[in-house]
């Protein structure tokens, strides 16, 4: 069989491109370590639980970000608009400075975005082994939401969502 992929490479690339066919939603997850934040773009974020009041995130396993949760216990989660896809961008890129200019705040002791649409800051209650991430289960501690649209991943490009006009 010269010339093709392996089994294993097909399915990966296979199970990419379905997965690339799949809107996701689009946040920064950020944390403090001694003074200074952190925050990456993730595409693979969820809601668990209404009671109590959980979400799930999956993190790079060799991720920065991920060693601090783990140390610290918490994270926030800022939903992103449409209009924030720069931001986006920018934190999922690597670098010490990806704060820098950018507005935000300390809000239930981890940086808040300015304007995103969505503050969720919460507890790691477990992290879960998932192949090459970490699987964060957070248990909410706090909760805030605005308006805006939501700004989405699809087939490797960013967009929002629109209702339909039945």
């Amino acid at each position: 069989m010269t010339g093709q992929n392996p089994p294993d490479a097909r399915l990966q690339d296979s199970f990419v491109e379905v997965m690339g066919g799949v809107c996701t939603p689009v946040a920064v997850v950020t944390t403090l370590n001694g003074g200074r934040p952190h925050g990456t773009t993730v595409s693979a974020f969820s809601s668990l639980s209404r009671r109590p009041p959980m979400i799930i995130v999956a993190l790079d396993e060799t991720s920065e970000l991920l060693r601090i949760v783990r140390d610290t216990g918490i994270l926030g989660v800022n939903v992103l608009t449409d209009r924030q896809s720069g931001l986006a961008t920018r934190f999922a890129g690597k670098g010490a400075d990806k704060f820098d200019g950018i507005d935000w705040d300390e809000c239930d002791r981890l940086p808040r975005l300015a304007a995103a649409s969505g503050w969720l800051a919460c507890e790691a209650t477990d992290l879960v082994p998932g192949g090459d991430h970490t699987i964060v289960l957070g248990r909410v501690l706090s909760a805030d939401g605005g308006p805006g649209n939501p700004l989405v991943y699809h087939r490797r490009t960013f967009g929002t969502h629109q209702p339909l006009r039945l």
